[in-house]
């Protein structure tokens, strides 16, 4: 709903002087002087006018939820990995901005970016491995009938003496849309941050797009941080939005500057508001594809409110080797850039799928939570022309199944077979294995895939969660309860809000999520 603000026109015989700043769509925002005063007369004897302040126009794109898969139907449940986290931080925003639980746009919740925005105790790979798996299965807090599977992945991490050598391609969004504080300047103070702490080994580029593309610096050393801070500070906002230009622009530096066997990436901050040019989301992601071709890589930051196109934002990072954060504030961009520099830029493994195999001996039906965007054809997994994920060094990715045990009444009635007569192969060798995790990844300069497999057996079992599926499973019904899920059961509130009492090992961003069920629980 459009609202109706009055606009003070003061008609006194005074100066007023004011400086006039023109962004995307001609709005206009006036600074008053400190010379000037308004007494209780001039307001007596002021005209008003109205104006209409523009609707919300932040845009989502959101799947059909997943639902309940017979597994003797359907026994493998695939899709690509996901590190992605912008989703959490940008619903962080909205409860710290006091909407209400009915405010919030379902369609912006992510399950899978609230889960994995978080740190959990996983087993690191070992030798040459490229991951480290843990497995767990426990009671569902929201529906006493079923089970929750817990797959944790960890990456291996870069050694503290490797070095590798950047090819960084800043490409800065500075289009009049991006001039509120949230925008623009945010933006500057975080490339600061990083800029700081890369190292000298290595270049970086800044291109930059409004009506047009402009290259600001181009194969700058690392060494000389002074002159690149110099021009992240110096930009300005102004103009309309040609996203289209700015990318190939930005791709053709980085391709210019390539670096074999280095870490060459086109980071892209933008609010993803873009009018001249390819806009929409399916335009974008054929231009992005035929960009990732190249071998290089892609991280997509967001900004801003009220405008901010999410859906397009993530589209960029799906389809284009990358990963997708949403920077709300500098504590956020010090957790993405500073503390977690190497899983946002340094790509371990890429393409990267999952195929869990259920075994209907043991599992009835299975749901994933989450992963909407990223479900692919069982088919796809062998296939190593089908795109996967990117994981970056040290990066999680945290899978959460709703699983009903064999013998515990179905979540889905079947039209055309009877799940209890469906034909089951003998367990035999298999009978204590729940599910076999399958992954699959390449190398990031390697065109052939290699595979893990883990299985999850009795060992996995347990009455009582460990800290690590207690919380992703809190973090999971938090989402569910946001985007009104069909599945949340019995989820609430208080129940997140007590178990997380139970917790040990606590940090400072889980303390955060907790503050966040707090203030929404009373805002609703």
């Amino acid at each position: 709903m459009k609202k109706q603000r009055k606009v003070l026109s003061l008609l006194l015989g005074m100066s007023v002087f004011a400086g006039a700043i023109t962004g995307c769509g001609g709005s206009r925002v006036y600074e008053a002087t400190s010379s000037d005063t308004y007494t209780e007369a001039a307001y007596e004897t002021a005209e008003y006018e109205y104006y209409t302040v523009p609707e919300n126009t932040e845009s989502y794109e959101k799947p059909d939820e997943n639902g309940f898969f017979v597994t003797q139907v359907q026994p493998l449940s695939t899709f690509a990995a996901d590190v992605d986290t912008a989703s959490y931080a940008n619903i962080r925003r909205m409860i710290e901005s006091k909407y209400s639980l009915s405010d919030i746009n379902a369609d912006a919740v992510r399950p899978e970016e609230f889960i994995n925005y978080f740190n959990y105790d996983l087993i690191s790979p070992e030798g040459n491995d490229k991951f480290g798996v843990t497995t767990e299965i426990a009671p569902c807090p929201w529906n006493d009938d079923h089970k929750l599977m817990f797959v944790g992945v960890k990456a291996q991490e870069l050694e503290s003496d490797e070095e590798i050598v950047n090819n960084l391609v800043f490409l800065i969004d500075v289009s009049g849309s991006m001039f509120d504080d949230d925008k623009l300047p945010l933006l500057q103070k975080a490339f600061t941050e990083l800029v700081k702490n890369l190292p000298d080994e290595g270049t970086v580029s800044i291109v930059t797009y409004a009506g047009d593309d402009r290259v600001i610096l181009e194969g700058e050393s690392l060494a000389n941080k002074d002159t690149i801070i110099r021009a992240i500070n110096n930009l300005e906002a102004g103009g309309s939005t040609n996203g289209e230009a700015g990318i190939k622009k930005a791709y053709q530096i980085a391709e210019a500057n390539f670096v074999k066997g280095g870490n060459n990436r086109v980071i892209i901050a933008s609010d993803g508001d873009m009018n001249v040019g390819i806009s929409s989301p399916d335009d974008l992601e054929k231009l992005i594809e035929e960009k990732k071709e190249s071998g290089v890589f892609l991280s997509v930051l967001g900004f801003g409110t009220g405008n901010y196109k999410d859906d397009r934002m993530e589209r960029l990072a799906d389809c284009g080797n990358g990963n997708y954060s949403y920077i709300d504030s500098m504590l956020e961009a010090k957790k993405v850039l500073v503390e977690e520099m190497n899983s946002t830029l340094y790509t371990v493994a890429k393409d990267a799928k999952f195929q869990v195999e259920f075994n209907p001996n043991k599992i009835n039906a299975y749901r994933l939570i989450g992963y909407e965007n990223r479900i692919m054809d069982a088919t796809d997994f062998n296939d190593d022309t089908k795109d996967g994920g990117e994981i970056g060094s040290g990066h999680t990715v945290i899978a959460l199944y709703e699983i009903i045990e064999d013998g515990a009444e179905s979540a889905v009635e079947l039209k055309y077979q009877n799940n209890d007569e469906s034909e089951k192969k003998d367990d035999g060798q298999y009978a204590d294995e729940f599910a076999t995790v399958n992954i699959r990844y390449k190398e990031p300069d390697a065109d052939t895939s290699e595979l893990i497999s883990v299985v999850v057996n009795d060992e996995a079992v347990s009455e009582e969660p460990s800290e690590n599926l207690k919380f992703a499973g809190m973090v999971a019904e938090f989402a569910m309860i946001l985007s009104d899920s069909e599945h949340k059961g019995n989820s609430s509130f208080e129940y997140i809000m007590d178990t997380y009492k139970t917790l040990e090992n606590k940090d400072e961003y889980k303390e955060e999520f907790n503050q966040l069920v707090r203030m929404v629980s009373k805002n609703s």
